[in-house]
């Protein structure tokens, strides 16, 4: 897809302040920040005391969302960064490694359900290639890369946290129970990438088991946003709270875990 910015370079979109000065603070990139749940956890994170990375695809978005986080006074720099176009990640890379030099806290917010209007019924047999490949790109093989490249500043952190947003519907064991209340959404492409992001949470917890990161993936809950529309049960200030826990949690909190406000869901 055709990067909207019209070019797939790195974008500063905004700094009122001067980065190198707040080094000591934490600092927190969040994907998907521009609206939404993404947005919230920006918010409840920077009023910690934090320093908020905002990164989505649209800078014209991300100009507005960083304009109202410093209006409420957080610490907020922005930049386009589009998990569909791998070429903007060296943006956030360069970005974190000239300002910060290290990165205490990612948010894996970004996230797509692009095969259906409906979240009921059965994709597996129409679904398209494309539309399957791309909700792939997105939800998982743009996070795993992202991950990947910013992996080496989050290890300079005293404790680097990294909180993958997933879904219920990532759940093998609901889906595979008759009566669980998933059941009887199976929006293939969607719920695949979602479990998929969990497996990479279990490895990379794992892999880093013996440092002081922990991972772990939030289900928000069903919110009322753009994708999960006007019929969902909670806000985005709820649905931000499990993701914003984990960011925030001490080294004696769990890792590798699966839950939604403290609730432990099964994979």
């Amino acid at each position: 897809m055709e990067n909207p910015m019209g070019s797939p370079q790195f974008t500063d979109i905004l700094i009122h302040n001067n980065p190198n000065e707040n080094h000591m603070k934490k600092v927190a990139l969040i994907t998907g920040a521009n609206k939404g749940i993404g947005l919230e956890i920006a918010r409840q994170l920077g009023k910690k005391d934090i320093t908020i990375i905002a990164s989505g695809r649209s800078q014209e978005r991300v100009q507005a969302a960083v304009d109202q986080l410093i209006g409420e006074g957080i610490d907020a720099h922005g930049l386009q960064l589009d998990l569909e176009d791998p070429s903007t990640f060296a943006g956030a890379v360069k970005f974190v490694e000239d300002n910060f030099g290290k990165l205490d806290i990612l948010v894996n917010n970004a996230g797509v359900q692009i095969e259906a209007d409906a979240w009921v019924g059965n994709t597996t047999e129409g679904i398209s290639q494309e539309v399957l490949k791309r909700t792939f790109q997105i939800n998982f093989f743009g996070l795993v890369e992202l991950t990947q490249l910013l992996l080496p500043f989050i290890k300079k952190s005293d404790a680097g946290r990294i909180v993958n947003l997933t879904s219920i519907l990532g759940s093998l064991t609901l889906h595979a129970t008759p009566g669980s209340p998933i059941y009887g959404t199976k929006m293939f492409g969607y719920n695949a990438s979602k479990a998929a992001v969990n497996m990479f949470t279990i490895h990379l917890a794992d892999a880093l088991k013996d440092t002081n990161i922990k991972v772990n993936s939030a289900h928000p809950g069903w919110v009322k946003t753009d994708m999960g529309g006007d019929d969902a049960m909670i806000g985005v200030e709820e649905g931000a709270k499990t993701a914003v826990d984990f960011a925030l949690a001490g080294n004696d909190s769990p890792n590798a875990e699966y839950s939604h406000l403290g609730d432990i869901l099964p994979w």
